[in-house]
């Protein structure tokens, strides 16, 4: 008896401990580790899914692309923390890793400092996409990544590996730098990425931001992949207007080989990706919020496409159309439909959002998603 009394009065200490470990309170060790995420799953049906023109019905990850997480904070004294992030991408659907992301997607460990901003080295969002997320992106509302978010392709990947970031804030204005190592012997500059961003943020009504990347070829050092993009924001009563203009440019010999992104050559040249060496994109909408529970949006995006050959030429029109109503804070439901035009070289091209479910084989595609979607 004496033997389980001990047992169990161990097992008590011991879960005692744990979760003191894992809340870390306040008063003892001032950190906290916290534990988040977002479970999306949906019915999509789209047309032209393939090369033969066929339309296609399926279960996927929703609207959102789900994930889980875990990021925490150290105060280790005047005025600094150390933070860290981990996260995953996975398919509700079945149950697999994402199979476009590694398995932490987002993966960085830093300093933040109230005085002299926040440093952070790792697998991270580029200034770029933090620029457009933060101000102008459409369906601001909306949590995570949004699967037909035609603006996001323009990003060079949102993600970058091997990544130092700097970013300070004054008052409403936050500014950003950073550069990722290519790694490369002999060849520093080969595989690299510099970015740079600067956002004006306030509560309300107006938001701005613009940002610059530049990405360097691994095999041809003296290629380069550049992006710039403006927009803004404008909030009024319960209804908000968004506007960005976003150019790609790529130089002739800039094949893909940057192994901090996205950029495997293969699969970029399959999504035609390598066939354009100008992009030019201008997009707009606006969202309603209705009461505390609805919100209802419409959004267009317009690009040009010149090629690295005339058969690359080309242009797409996209349109969106989508009602979420929010049951709780942390769950909702939606509806949403998309309809793309595609000429030319923007035939076959991948241009929906990040992962998108597929490439457009023919000159038009609609696309319509229902979902339920709870975040923890």
């Amino acid at each position: 008896m004496r033997r389980r009394a001990r047992g169990r009065t161990a097992g008590v200490l011991a879960g005692a401990i744990s979760a003191a470990t894992l809340y870390s309170a306040p008063a003892a060790a001032q950190s906290s580790v916290t534990l988040y995420g977002l479970v999306d799953a949906g019915l999509r049906y789209t047309t032209h899914a393939n090369p033969a023109g066929d339309s296609q019905f399926q279960m996927l990850s929703g609207a959102s692309e789900s994930h889980f997480g875990i990021k925490g904070a150290e105060d280790i004294g005047g005025g600094t923390k150390v933070i860290f992030t981990l996260e995953n991408r996975f398919l509700p659907n079945n149950g697999q890793m994402d199979p476009a992301y590694p398995f932490f997607n987002t993966a960085f460990v830093g300093l933040q400092s109230s005085t002299f901003g926040k440093l952070t080295m790792g697998r991270q969002i580029n200034p770029f996409a933090d620029a457009v997320l933060g101000s102008f992106i459409s369906n601001r509302w909306l949590p995570s990544f949004y699967q037909f978010r035609p603006e996001v392709m323009m990003a060079q990947g949102v993600w970058t590996s091997n990544m130092v970031k700097y970013a300070v804030r004054y008052q409403y204005l936050t500014a950003e730098v950073s550069y990722a190592f290519g790694g490369q012997a002999g060849q520093f500059g080969a595989g690299s990425q510099i970015g740079a961003s600067i956002l004006y943020l306030p509560a309300a009504p107006l938001t701005f931001s613009a940002a610059y990347l530049d990405s360097r070829d691994a095999v041809n050092a003296s290629q380069h992949l550049k992006s710039w993009t403006v927009g803004g924001s404008y909030t009024f009563a319960s209804t908000t207007v968004n506007a960005g203009w976003v150019v790609n440019r790529q130089d002739a010999g800039f094949v893909g080989n940057f192994p901090n992104g996205p950029f495997s050559e293969p699969a970029l040249t399959a999504l035609k990706f390598n066939t354009f060496s100008a992009r030019e994109m201008f997009f707009g909408g606006v969202s309603q919020q209705i009461g505390f529970a609805t919100h209802l949006s419409a959004n267009v995006w317009r690009t040009i496409q010149t090629g690295k050959a005339q058969s690359g030429d080309g242009n797409a029109t996209q349109f969106q159309l989508l009602a979420d109503y929010n049951w709780s804070k942390r769950t909702d439901t939606y509806v949403e439909v998309d309809y793309s035009l595609y000429r030319g070289g923007m035939i076959g091209a991948q241009f929906q959002g990040i992962n998108a479910v597929s490439s457009a084989y023919g000159s038009t595609q609609l696309g319509v998603t229902a979902g339920l979607r709870h975040l923890f």
